[in-house]
């Protein structure tokens, strides 16, 4: 039987999910749990970004089966000088390994080629975070090789720089 995923804008709902994705596994690969104030203002962020169809920025809340099973985003980025998007993503524990990331990403990708006005959507996962570069290569990003990018705030990562070209 085929799961209903489904992408939905984010909301006042949407704290409960940034708290369930806000542990030490969840976020080995991002420097770590966030404090509270930190998810408040990301959530009031978010909700911002939600209400301002001209903020630049898309975060969604992914269901399966009417249950909360990630989130995803998609906001504009320059990435190399070039103007185009960024994607980000996290899927709860019990949803992972089920191509719930990979159908996400496929609808943002589909999303800001449907806006048709930038070339590239970038994602930039940590090299360790073998889960995000496996969705990566599986809904057809390019690998363009190692980077480093700077998330936290204030840290150096080393990331794969991944681009998906919307008009291929």
């Amino acid at each position: 039987m085929e799961r209903l995923v489904k992408l939905v804008p984010w909301s006042e709902d949407g704290l409960d999910l940034l708290r369930r994705c806000n542990t030490p596994a969840m976020t080995e690969h991002l420097g770590g749990p966030e404090s509270e104030e930190k998810l408040l203002d990301r959530h009031a962020r978010y909700l911002r970004y939600t209400s301002d169809p001209s903020s630049g920025a898309w975060p969604f809340r992914v269901f399966v089966d009417n249950e909360v099973a990630a989130s995803i985003a998609l906001w504009h980025s320059d990435w190399n000088g070039e103007p185009g998007y960024e994607a980000g993503w996290a899927t709860v524990p019990e949803f992972q390994g089920q191509g719930v990331a990979s159908a996400s990403v496929r609808f943002v990708l589909d999303f800001a080629r449907d806006r048709g006005d930038r070339r590239w959507v970038v994602a930039c996962p940590s090299r360790t975070n073998l889960a995000s570069n496996g969705v990566c290569r599986s809904v057809g990003f390019e690998f363009f090789g190692e980077c480093e990018v700077e998330y936290p705030p204030g840290t150096q990562m080393l990331a794969n720089d991944w681009r998906f070209d919307l008009r291929a």
